[in-house]
């Protein structure tokens, strides 16, 4: 499996790569991780929702993944 995010993904396949992204995305104010929301809306147009920089999401999960491995 890919292990690299993009700001197309949905958060539903940030979680799917790995379970411990979960403490990223709330740290960005996606607290519903389990709406329906979250396996339609991509990471960028959550973001958006959201007010917070997709660009940054992106950079810290994929450092996160980074260091998992």
């Amino acid at each position: 499996m890919e292990n690299t995010v993009n700001k197309s993904m949905s958060i539903g396949e940030v979680l799917n790569i790995h379970r411990g992204t979960a403490r990223i995305l709330m740290e960005f104010g996606m607290h519903c991780l389990g709406c329906p929301h979250s396996i339609m809306e991509s990471l960028e147009d959550a973001c958006a929702v959201h007010g917070t920089n997709v660009d940054e999401l992106v950079h810290q999960l994929n450092e996160f993944l980074a260091e998992a491995q």
